[in-house]
């Protein structure tokens, strides 16, 4: 199988799901687990399976290869997250140890399953390190910001640049903000979204002011998500093509904002797939190859 993913704004040809009823797999899983997974509430199984329908025909829409995890006992509701367990180089996928205890046997089912397609494993971030996937974002194909934050560690950090130093030119560390605390998720592509080659959608207010420079010194127009609209994912927008996204309903400012800038915007309903584990459209992809 091709792999290997330079990039946040490349067509997405193949890319890893899962499906609610292999993460969340039942209400009587979800109303027992949500509390200890930090949940905003319990979310409402079958509203969840419509939603994710919805969700999923536009990615089948838009991506040729589509590839689903398989139900596992090790990992939890939080595995239908699947972009942050790992990252997938041209190398070889890189398997983190989260900073969320509670999906740490997620990195290991993960690699069982991409082994099982063919995709190599480049390496494996250990403890003490820590790193999510939602810390990495690629700026350009040698050019990789990480938020260090409460997600991802110092040691994590340099054991990926280790991994990573034949291929990658630049690294832009990107100190992340108290905020909610060590049990939000947050996360550096909680505050920036990709969404073209030269646009991305972010919310400055938690963004420091040099990595803000430095993205008007590359050259990206920043739209930018007001604070109501970050509280509902507004600002968590995943690329599939250049110029092609897929958001949370919810947010019609920074949607109204993207068009104008011409991006094409499309949506599915998350109130209960997404919001309350606060998971958007990035959370439940993880691309395997980009284009």
């Amino acid at each position: 199988m091709n792999y290997g993913c330079h990039s946040m704004i490349g067509k997405i040809d193949t890319v890893l799901l899962k499906k609610p009823e292999n993460a969340f797999i039942d209400q009587e899983h979800l109303d027992t687990h949500w509390q200890a997974f930090a949940y905003f509430g319990p979310p409402d199984y079958g509203k969840t399976l419509e939603e994710y329908d919805a969700f999923e025909r536009i990615i089948q829409d838009h991506v040729p290869n589509v590839h689903y995890l398989p139900k596992e006992e090790s990992v939890g509701l939080d595995s239908i997250y699947t972009h942050d367990p790992l990252k997938v180089t041209r190398r070889g996928a890189i398997y983190f140890p989260m900073g969320k205890e509670l999906r740490n046997g997620e990195g290991t089912a993960t690699r069982r399953y991409l082994e099982s397609l063919d995709i190599p494993t480049l390496g494996v971030i250990r403890s003490p390190g820590k790193m999510e996937g939602g810390d990495v974002v690629w700026l350009d194909d040698e050019t990789v910001a990480i938020g260090r934050g409460y997600r991802t560690n110092d040691e994590g950090i340099r054991q990926f640049r280790e991994l990573t130093q034949d291929f990658i030119k630049e690294y832009v560390i990107v100190p992340m903000p108290h905020a909610g605390g060590p049990e939000a998720c947050l996360h550096l592509m909680s505050i920036i979204s990709l969404i073209d080659s030269d646009k991305a959608c972010v919310y400055s207010e938690y963004m420091p002011v040099f990595f803000r420079e430095y993205l008007i010194d590359k050259g990206f127009q920043l739209i930018e998500c007001g604070k109501e609209e970050y509280d509902l994912l507004g600002s968590n927008v995943l690329c599939l093509a250049p110029g092609v996204c897929l958001m949370v309903e919810g947010c019609p400012k920074i949607k109204a904002d993207m068009e104008q800038a011409g991006v094409t915007v499309y949506t599915y309903p998350g109130q209960e797939l997404s919001y309350k584990g606060t998971g958007g459209p990035t959370c439940l992809t993880c691309p395997i190859l980009r284009l």
